[in-house]
């Protein structure tokens, strides 16, 4: 289940704590302080002309990932990133939080169609968008994070 994410929850996160009444996956991190520190700026960058721009991936109460998006939506285009805490691969939560963006993007007029990108050696990440119908529209190289494939699909 996705919950929005506010600065408030990004305070907490930040600083290792569940916002209430969430606990944290006991045995491994969302993410690195500064990566969080990143994806919570990003979030009230967007959040000023676009919210929600951030949310908590949720199962059981436990807050198991985090999804966003990447840059302000421009042109009916969400473009969205994810991450699931270690411990948490590879049991669906990706999939569904994806498959729940694409079911909330189609009910919100400002948002005809979502993209993502994934490394291309990245086969997890990919099979979470091949399950939800996205395509590869194209790929480029990023500075840090080397071959991308861009992936796309309407809603």
């Amino acid at each position: 289940m996705l919950i929005e994410a506010k600065a408030s929850d990004f305070a907490l996160l930040l600083v290792g704590n569940a916002p209430h009444p969430f606990v944290l996956v006991p045995d491994s991190v969302l993410g690195p302080p500064e990566v969080l520190r990143m994806l919570a700026d990003l979030a009230a960058s967007i959040r000023a002309d676009f919210a929600p721009s951030a949310w908590m991936v949720v199962d059981d109460d436990e807050i198991v990932g985090l999804l966003s998006a990447v840059r302000p939506p421009a042109a009916g285009e969400l473009h969205i990133g994810y991450g699931i805490a270690p411990s948490r691969r590879h049991h669906g939560f990706a999939t569904r939080a994806v498959t729940d963006i694409v079911a909330w993007a189609g009910t919100d007029s400002r948002i005809d169609r979502i993209s993502a990108e994934t490394a291309v050696d990245n086969r997890p990440s990919q099979r979470v968008l091949e399950a939800n119908r996205f395509r590869v529209i194209g790929s480029r190289r990023d500075p840090e994070d080397g071959d991308l494939l861009i992936w796309e699909r309407s809603v």
